[in-house]
């Protein structure tokens, strides 16, 4: 007779990013702050328009939001390392 695994129920959750993007003149500023309910994590970055290049005002807003959310990403995995490290069990040698 053959064994049956029993799966446990699926969870899931809800993670909010919340990103606003600020203009001034040639500069353009992003904050991002991530709520996982369990964390809130923020950013900020910005991005310099070049005297040479057209006024594009999306082409800001997609550099400044990226920086944002590679911040984001950057702190969510150290906050991921930290959390592993303190629930490790520490060896005795």
């Amino acid at each position: 007779m053959t064994e049956k695994r029993t799966r446990a129920p699926m969870h899931v959750k809800t993670w909010t990013l919340k990103l606003d993007l600020f203009e001034d003149g040639d500069t353009t500023t992003a904050h991002g702050v991530l709520d996982t309910g369990d964390n809130v994590l923020e950013s900020r970055s910005s991005a310099h328009r070049s005297p040479q290049d057209a006024a594009v005002p999306e082409i800001g807003d997609e550099y400044a939001a990226g920086r944002a959310l590679m911040e984001l990403g950057h702190r969510l995995l150290v906050a991921g390392m930290h959390d592993a490290a303190a629930n490790t069990p520490a060896t005795s040698g």
